[in-house]
């Protein structure tokens, strides 16, 4: 099986969607571009990211639309393309602007459904470049997806590799509600096996990545990489932990982190957000409201600072939760 980054993974499901079903279509600023290209021809450089390389030339400008810098007329576009039947995935280039089409997204999409008496459908996907690692400062280094979680009648996609990238996103893109697509940037570049052939992985089933009957560790987007690291690391001093990624914090797999919580009494969870109001908090609620009785020790969080994300590498790698500190709650959790 060929080995592919996850960009590369995104950009083949993309292609493959595109190819099987007229219906979709990709909008977004710079989606089909020419940024960085030695020509200067629209359709060389696909994104900011490069993710939607070779759309335009393969489907042209009816499918491959490039926009104005405007995420309300993106999203708006996209809700209303749903409404009637098209399968639009849209790109919102960083998390960071999902403020500014806020109302399209949480107002709109999320409650066509539901205020239409279940007689309308919005099948449209938005793609975010999401979280830091770049040292790209406080406004371009956010993730969202765990304020965009809070939001009913949104499904919240978080994938950690490239081959859950593309299962995930092929799903997204044949599923009849809106799906916020979380892309953690600092793994794009990161590769794995990736079948060639289309493929689905469902919402709301959890991946076991590591097992292990000491710890359970929940892990999302680019910590679960981490997370993999220090339990591995604790190996050596006879640890073993569970590791579960949701990959979808919305649905989210309860009945798997709560059952590997039964059988370790011990939780961490990891994430790259602030902790309040985030995924950490919501995930320790939950298994002391429904597995406190299993409960050895207390719920550890490990999140960032409730601050923006530092400018300066230096503090952006103080800020990101980083290997040891995910080594050492876990053995706190042990004490």
């Amino acid at each position: 099986m060929p080995e592919k980054t996850m960009r590369d993974a995104i950009n083949e499901a993309l292609h493959q969607a595109m190819a099987e079903d007229d219906s979709v279509f990709v909008i977004g600023e710079d989606v089909a571009g020419c940024n960085g290209s030695p020509s200067g021809k629209v359709g060389e450089v696909g994104g900011v990211f490069g993710v939607t390389s070779g759309l335009y030339k393969a489907f042209g400008p009816d499918r491959c639309i490039d926009t104005p810098i405007s995420e309300s007329a993106i999203v708006g576009a996209a809700a209303g393309a749903a409404l009637v039947g098209m399968r639009p995935v849209a790109e919102i280039m960083f998390a960071d602007f999902i403020g500014v089409c806020m109302d399209q997204i949480v107002n709109q999409m999320g409650k066509f459904r539901y205020m239409f008496g279940g007689k309308s459908r919005c099948p449209a996907v938005i793609r975010f470049a999401s979280g830091g690692g770049f040292s790209a400062a406080g406004q371009h280094s956010q993730s969202m997806y765990q304020v965009m979680t809070s939001f009913p009648g949104l499904k919240v996609v978080i994938p950690s590799n490239a081959y859950d990238a593309k299962g995930l996103l092929l799903q997204a893109i044949r599923d009849d509600d809106p799906v916020l697509f979380f892309e953690p940037k600092a793994l794009y570049q990161e590769a794995c096996e990736v079948p060639d052939e289309m493929y689905t992985l469902p919402f709301g089933e959890a991946a076991f990545v590591r097992e292990g009957d000491d710890v359970t560790v929940v892990a999302f987007g680019q910590m679960v990489n981490r997370a993999a690291a220090a339990i591995d690391a604790l190996e050596a001093d006879g640890i073993s932990c569970d590791l579960i990624d949701p990959r979808t914090s919305s649905p989210l797999d309860e009945d798997a982190i709560l059952e590997s919580v039964e059988a370790t009494g011990r939780l961490v969870v990891v994430d790259e957000s602030p902790p309040r109001c985030g995924l950490t908090a919501d995930i320790a609620a939950l298994a002391a409201d429904r597995a406190f009785h299993a409960l050895k020790a207390p719920v550890k969080q490990v999140s960032a600072p409730h601050s923006p994300t530092p400018f300066s590498p230096e503090l952006e790698a103080a800020y990101i939760p980083d290997v040891e500190k995910i080594k050492t709650t876990i053995k706190e959790v042990l004490a």
